[in-house]
């Protein structure tokens, strides 16, 4: 059996990558990507504890934050893909206003 210090330290090094990556990065959809990989760090911590606990409960927390990261993703990127129509542009910088 995997101990569970290899699942704690591969999620958080995912949680600091997807942090460095919000931080840092300037293109919003790279932005997005980085939001679902600080999500899915949060997921495998859940999971682990669950498993490691012996409790189901982890993992239905699990199915709950994938349900929302799907939504919005959905949302970020019919947003991302408007603004774009209208900006020509998916860099942060130049997004300051949201009117059309």
């Amino acid at each position: 059996m995997i101990p569970i210090e290899f699942f704690l330290m591969f999620s958080a090094i995912l949680f600091v990558i997807g942090i460095y990556g919000i931080m840092t990065k300037n293109n919003a959809i790279i932005v997005l990507m980085c939001i679902e990989m600080v999500l899915n760090a949060a997921n495998i911590n859940l999971v682990t504890f669950a498993a490691f606990n012996g409790e189901i409960l982890g993992q239905v927390f699990v199915l709950l934050t994938v349900a929302v990261a799907a939504c919005e993703v959905a949302v970020g990127i019919a947003i991302m893909l408007n603004v774009y129509k209208v900006k020509k542009t998916t860099v942060i910088d130049d997004l300051t206003e949201l009117r059309w």
